[in-house]
């Protein structure tokens, strides 16, 4: 796939020429589609798309064709381009991506979206992995759909939820609040097991650079107020081992304190 000029790294500009490459039944789909409705998680500057089984169409450079069968009805327009719905999207992102990566997708999906609405896309979902020919990756998509959530603030906080609980531990809860006697919101937590008092906190980089005393402060006022707080840094996904025996010494902690 050639593009010529300065717009080689528009997004919209390489979907555009994958699928007048691919031809006039091709869809964009599976990375390219979730980046068009908003989830980033999986960005790539390949270009994903999907023609019927009756037109022939070839992968290139750049460009990832796949062959499937789809409705026209899950089709939309997305900066005048067709494009796979959210449903349908997501639910193939679930099925054949990396799991952390499938369920940050889907908590982007999820973001904005109102009880009843985040209900709804679990639904439509749920439908189209039990009606899926393929049933490769469907146990692991469900499992993960169960996790879902609009709360998570960037990939790699669902990367580290994810981390935790196929470590064993129970599932925690997203930006917890801690509040003032009088109601007034002190801190947010990115992750926490509220009736233990543990606070997992994930350290970006970019959101954390020169930070470090501010959360230190930070820490010792939460750790006044009974909380256990535990930091993550990128690291801990290649090197999980010291990172998970904290936490599990501090579920000890807590539970020795309860008994």
């Amino acid at each position: 796939m050639i593009i010529l000029g300065s717009r080689e790294l528009d997004p919209l500009t390489r979907a555009s020429a994958g699928l007048l490459a691919a031809g006039p039944d091709a869809v964009l789909s599976h990375d390219t589609a979730a980046a068009l409705h908003g989830c980033s998680a999986l960005a790539t500057t390949d270009v994903h798309v999907t023609v019927p089984y009756s037109h022939w169409a070839k992968s290139r450079k750049g460009l990832i064709v796949h062959h499937d069968r789809f409705a026209r009805e899950d089709v939309v327009e997305r900066h005048c381009l067709p494009v796979l719905d959210l449903e349908t999207v997501v639910t193939e992102v679930l099925c054949t991506r990396r799991p952390w990566r499938a369920l940050a997708c889907l908590d982007q999906a999820m973001v904005g979206l109102s009880d009843q609405q985040a209900r709804a896309l679990i639904a439509k979902i749920d439908l189209r992995l039990a009606a899926r020919d393929d049933r490769r990756g469907t146990r692991v998509a469900e499992s993960l759909l169960c996790l879902g959530s609009g709360k998570a603030e960037s990939p790699q906080e669902s990367r580290l939820r994810l981390l935790v609980i196929q470590a064993g531990f129970p599932a925690p809860v997203l930006q917890y609040e801690v509040l003032s006697l009088a109601g007034a919101v002190l801190y947010r937590l990115d992750l926490a097991w509220p009736t233990l008092r543990i606070a997992l906190e994930y350290d970006g980089h970019e959101a954390h650079e020169d930070r470090e005393g501010e959360d230190a402060e930070r820490d010792r006022r939460l750790t006044a107020r009974g909380w256990l707080v535990i930091r993550a840094r990128k690291d801990v996904f290649t090197s999980p081992d010291s990172f998970l025996r904290k936490i599990d010494d501090a579920f000890r902690r807590r539970v020795s304190l309860s008994a």
